[in-house]
């Protein structure tokens, strides 16, 4: 927990809802913004965070091993602005959902890199990305 020196502060936990990363490609979790919607969604207590839209996914498999593992929470902020080297949620038109750094944009395209070695850095068409999201904060 953070330390606040207003007392308070310290019983303001923000529930954030939390859902698993394997969940979250299969549909109906996200409207077209990439806001957290419908059903499904448990919570974990975060301290508080100035986006209303920020939610929680809970890391699934190895894929984003070594900087990611199975189970962390990863806090995720829809409505902060995204910058070459941040660490990002994207959602492709076709579905899938996954933790990427972000490289570069341009006009025309987005270039991530993946966190574990062993899977493709990925450039995409700026028209196959539904949204994009900034990680802010990971329990590791």
């Amino acid at each position: 927990m953070l330390a606040s020196s207003d007392p308070g502060q310290s019983n303001r936990n923000l529930p954030i809802p939390l859902i698993g990363m394997t969940q979250a490609g299969a549909g109906g979790f996200f409207d077209d913004g990439g806001y957290p919607v419908g059903g499904g969604w448990e919570q974990v207590p975060f301290p508080r965070v100035e986006d209303e839209n920020a939610y929680a996914l809970e890391v699934t498999g190895e894929s984003m091993e070594p900087l990611y593992r199975q189970g962390d929470i990863l806090i995720v902020s829809p409505n902060a602005p995204t910058r070459n080297g941040d660490r990002v949620i994207i959602r492709t038109t076709d579905g899938e959902v996954m933790a990427k750094l972000l490289v570069r944009r341009s006009a025309k395209t987005i270039e991530l890199a993946s966190m574990n070695p062993d899977h493709p850095n990925f450039v995409f068409p700026l028209d196959r990305v539904e949204w994009i999201a900034r990680i802010i904060w990971a329990s590791q």
